[in-house]
């Protein structure tokens, strides 16, 4: 099972992570954890292995309806929220992958079907927020 959405774009790093960010506000998301992942392994590692892993940020995303219909039906879903979204880039790549886990993956740990009715939104609303990254201008 695929458990990500992802799209690679030919974005330098910093403009592919600021499209991220106003891709998924444009969709209702906004962005409630950032986590610079090679900033705490140069932090935690030092700079060689940073340097090794290249750039990578997990933006915790959140539509506040989404998660709200989500919760109502299955409180334990707390557990799979926010909605990561990941802005990778190699240290030696041309281009930078962004992917977000598929919420579908939700459906697959629920029996509920609202779970599965905002899993559906949420998938529809992600992917559109990657496929943007691709539109000129955007």
């Amino acid at each position: 099972m695929t458990y990500t959405l992802a799209i690679t774009v030919s974005l330098p790093w910093a403009e592919a992570l600021e499209r991220t960010r106003e891709a998924l506000a444009a969709q209702g998301f906004g962005i409630l954890t950032e986590i610079n992942v090679r900033s705490t392994f140069e932090a935690k590692l030092g700079t060689e292995a940073a340097d090794a892993f290249g750039d990578y940020v997990i933006l915790g995303a959140c539509n506040p309806a989404l998660a709200s219909r989500a919760l109502a039906a299955e409180p334990e879903m707390g557990a799979l929220l926010p909605c990561n979204v990941v802005v990778r880039r190699k240290a030696d790549a041309d281009e930078t992958t962004v992917e977000a886990i598929d919420p579908q993956t939700m459906v697959q740990l629920s029996e509920a079907p609202a779970v599965k009715e905002v899993a559906d939104d949420a998938g529809t609303r992600l992917r559109k927020a990657l496929a943007s990254l691709t539109e000129a201008g955007a």
